[in-house]
């Protein structure tokens, strides 16, 4: 399951109404790909459902997670965050045992309880 906070909720109906894309036809899609000084860096973007997609509705958005990337952000919120440095999009990510100082690049836990460097492939 995820969750967008009420702010990073109305930051993705602006988005999507500034794209001419209706809430019913296209969601945020939440990702991870393997990259960054921890292993993985998220990947954040407006799109419309895919087949085998996880679709989590939150505040009338659509959350749509592929199932490779749904291991390592369930549980995970994502919230907008402005501020001195900028304003965008931040993952709290339960699932987190390590992260980049800059913020963009995190490791997770393995079920097993083995840390996870970098996803191959």
């Amino acid at each position: 399951m995820m969750t967008l906070t009420d702010l990073a909720a109305e930051k993705v109906k602006d988005y999507l109404a500034g794209q001419n894309k209706s809430i019913d036809d296209a969601g945020l899609r939440v990702g991870v790909k393997g990259g960054g000084c921890s292993g993985f860096t998220y990947s954040l973007a407006l799109d419309e459902q895919r087949d085998g997609d996880h679709v989590f509705e939150t505040h009338g958005i659509k959350i749509l997670v592929d199932d490779l990337s749904l291991r390592y952000v369930d549980q995970s919120e994502v919230d907008y965050i402005e501020g001195l440095a900028g304003a965008g999009f931040q993952v709290n990510n339960p699932n987190v045992v390590a992260a980049c100082g800059c913020g963009s690049s995190f490791r997770v836990k393995e079920e097993e309880g083995e840390e996870v460097d970098c996803p191959s492939g």
